[in-house]
């Protein structure tokens, strides 16, 4: 591979891309972060997780710049303060529910730092928990608190009507909500106009640097809008055919170290020294 332009800024999914299948974060692909801050190139993250989901992760990753949370939906600091949040209209929000309720799946909610449940002896509230090391709130109604949420999240084990629900709520709620799959047993629901690619043009907005100057890492459909934004895409080898056809490039899966493989392979070669405004 060749490139023209210098890597400047990469921005790294989370769960299926810097962490293992376990939500480890390995001594390989935290040096390898380390080495982007050596070669002069700047680094943040990107996920559907919440804020607090992301605390683990900083000091690991010494980051500094701001983080993407909820597929976009927000921008935060290291610390966890809020830049931007956008909020899912409340009769949004009720239309959502009463979709992913017609299909009997678990029903999540994600407002300010509460993470609001249902049912709390599914089987992923408990990974959730692992995950984003938070414990749920529990609510009796979930319609109750529909006011100012951030992400609706749809959860089941049973794929196939993950996907039914999925089209069901495309043809719902139409373009007043964001709906994408940012796992096959996560349905995401989030603010109109809400993407990855949102956190991409914030990020290089802010720090001055051009998008074809921007590398991006993922594993899921919801990664794509990242991809479309930036100079170098990545897909992880643990992605589906449909996700890799959209990535310039593919590194190894996420429990190979494919996020150290691609920075070490596939950025480190073409970044160059910068002191990008901002990082410190």
């Amino acid at each position: 591979m060749t490139r023209a332009t210098p890597i400047a800024l990469v921005v790294s999914d989370v769960d299926g891309t810097l962490v293992t299948s376990g939500k480890i974060l390995t001594e390989r692909s935290r040096a390898a972060a380390a080495r982007l801050d050596e070669a002069g190139i700047a680094f943040s993250i990107v996920s559907a997780r919440p804020p607090l989901g992301m605390r683990m992760l900083v000091q690991p990753l010494d980051l500094r710049l701001p983080m993407g949370v909820y597929n976009g939906g927000g921008l935060v600091m290291p610390d966890l303060t809020v830049i931007e949040q956008r909020i899912v209209p409340p009769d949004t929000a009720r239309a959502a529910v009463a979709v992913l309720r017609s299909f009997a799946v678990g029903i999540w909610a994600f407002a300010d730092d509460r993470w609001l449940v249902e049912n709390p002896d599914s089987f992923y509230v408990a990974r959730e928990e692992r995950t984003i090391q938070a414990q749920p709130t529990i609510v009796q109604n979930m319609d109750e608190h529909l006011d100012s949420i951030a992400k609706i999240v749809g959860v089941s084990g049973d794929f196939d009507r993950l996907a039914a629900c999925e089209t069901a709520a495309h043809q719902t709620l139409g373009t007043n909500a964001s709906i994408v799959r940012s796992q096959l047993y996560y349905l995401d629901i989030t603010p109109a106009g809400t993407d990855k690619g949102n956190t991409i043009a914030a990020l290089a907005q802010r720090l001055g640097i051009p998008t074809a100057q921007i590398a991006t890492i993922g594993d899921m459909e919801n990664d794509v809008a990242m991809f479309r934004e930036s100079g170098l895409s990545i897909a992880m080898g643990n992605a589906n055919p449909e996700v890799r056809r959209h990535a310039d490039e593919v590194t190894l899966s996420n429990d190979e170290d494919g996020f150290a493989h691609a920075i070490e392979q596939m950025i480190l070669p073409y970044g160059r020294n910068r002191d990008w405004p901002g990082q410190g």
